[in-house]
């Protein structure tokens, strides 16, 4: 949609929905996001990306969109702040002290975005990695199949032990932690640009090895082609689903529906849902889940509502499951998730909650706590897409109060809880590891100990010490996939 003065229609606002931990995509949507800018020229004025416009043109947009307008100031002068994210932030300070915006209105790259959402695409060295303040180490968590690090070596379960522009100025990780904390670590793997040179020394099986590794540009498997999708033996002489999905991008759709008509055709109806990691995306890939784990339901029964603003309600809309040739009638579900489990993945298990009473578990770790999506506005003349919470998700019980996780909710509301270690040392998806033995043991209504606190969103794993590593000035793919590099 080209970019006008004219209020925006309600279709192109709902194509650009998205769900994620701290930020969301529109670049897989059906249609282009939702711009209120002039159209620009081939070359615009340098004045109407100045700051001081961009900060402005951001504040118009959230006095309009936000979806909590009575926690923003009645004015604020942006000449103090130095970026058009640190106005932002100051504007939304209200909502955040309240816990219902934490850093997720932001301004980012219009083509960044829509290179990401479209294919996953991304310039780094292609693992997550997990750090635990106190012991000093950093670990990897996961390694994408297409991206230079796994090529050379480093998989999950790898211990990055030091880490230099070259072989012969490797620093110590320990080290790094003494100097800066986590932000030295961060610091030490360079920028997200392609090109970028890292000597790795690092600790995996037992032995020490090092690799030298430019990050590039590559596309990440929403579904890993190793773990990702499997069948698994409940030890017990059943068989159990299980898919892992790593992001809610717009190249999921084959593999989920490939992964649900094998459980079809094979009568696999027990699935684990592994979203540990993940922290959202698009709605569209959302309502596909709830569409292929939907076959016992109609047409006319509700999988979410979306609401915005009072003054927006007209863009208020309900999603009703729809008829998918893959579906399945799950008889019990498992979803795997910790405190980086947000938004589009919390929708998911939320949507599914009303229709599985009784045989729903939430295994891991209690969710990240973010009931509330952004639309996409653009000014493409300055490749600004402003990612603003503008709306809030509810299931076909109206429930959608879950700011701080999902956990108590299943609790209070049928489903069940089941708290579980996130085990580095195993492959995700083997029955042996600590998450995924502990759903197959719910799956079969084995009993456990129930999940307890409240979510604090990137600051536990499982231990109160561990996080997600996170860059100082991420990029598009790391603000959707926190602790990539």
């Amino acid at each position: 949609m080209q970019a006008n003065l004219r209020s925006t229609a309600s279709r192109a606002v709902l194509a650009a929905l998205c769900l994620s931990l701290t930020a969301c995509g529109g670049g897989g949507s059906p249609a282009p996001p939702v711009s209120v800018a002039p159209t620009p020229t081939p070359t615009p004025p340098v004045a109407a990306c100045s700051l001081r416009e961009r900060q402005l043109w951001a504040e118009a947009q959230l006095r309009e969109w936000y979806l909590f307008p009575a926690d923003l100031p009645a004015s604020l002068d942006p000449a103090p702040f130095t970026t058009v994210q640190a106005y932002i932030d100051a504007l939304t300070a209200n909502a955040r002290a309240a816990n219902k915006d934490r850093f997720f209105t932001f301004i980012t790259s219009i083509a960044e975005e829509n290179a990401f959402n479209s294919s996953g695409q991304t310039a780094a060295f292609g693992i997550r990695i997990s750090y635990d303040s106190a012991a000093r180490r950093a670990t990897v968590i996961d390694a994408f199949e297409t991206g230079p690090a796994f090529a050379a070596g480093l998989d999950r379960s790898a211990e990055l032990l030091a880490i230099g522009d070259t072989a012969s100025n490797l620093v110590t990780v320990s080290d790094l932690f003494a100097r800066g904390g986590s932000a030295a670590v961060s610091d030490a793997l360079g920028p997200s640009n392609a090109g970028v040179t890292r000597t790795i020394q690092y600790r995996i099986n037992g032995s020490e090895r090092t690799a030298t590794i430019t990050k590039a540009e590559f596309n990440i498997p929403p579904i890993s082609e190793r773990f990702g999708a499997q069948i698994l033996d409940d030890g017990a002489g059943g068989r159990v689903g299980y898919v892992n999905l790593r992001n809610f991008i717009s190249t999921a759709e084959a593999p989920l529906r490939a992964a649900f008509g094998r459980f079809r055709s094979e009568g696999v109806s027990r699935v684990i849902i592994d979203v540990r990691y993940n922290g959202g995306g698009l709605v569209s890939i959302a309502n596909l889940m709830g569409d292929l784990m939907g076959r016992a339901r109609t047409t006319s029964e509700v999988f979410s509502f979306t609401t915005f603003r009072a003054s927006k309600s007209s863009e208020n809309s309900t999603r009703l499951f729809r008829t998918a040739p893959e579906s399945i009638a799950p008889t019990a579900l498992a979803f795997i998730t910790t405190s980086s489990s947000a938004s589009a993945s919390e929708l998911v298990a939320n949507g599914m909650l009303p229709y599985t009473r009784g045989n729903i578990t939430l295994v891991g770790a209690n969710t990240g706590g973010k009931p509330v999506g952004q639309i996409a506005l653009d000014r493409a003349a300055c490749d600004d897409r402003l990612r603003v919470v503008a709306f809030a998700t509810e299931n076909a019980d109206r429930q959608g109060d879950y700011f701080n996780g999902l956990a108590p909710v299943f609790a209070a509301r049928g489903g069940r809880t089941c708290t579980a270690s996130d085990d580095f040392t195993r492959p995700m998806g083997s029955p042996s590891e600590a998450s995924t033995a502990r759903a197959i043991a719910a799956l079969k209504g084995d009993s456990c100990t129930a999940i307890a606190g409240t979510a604090d969103t990137l600051r536990e794993l499982s231990t109160p010490t561990r996080a997600l590593l996170t860059a100082k000035d991420p990029s598009v793919a790391q603000r959707e996939m926190p602790g990539l590099f």
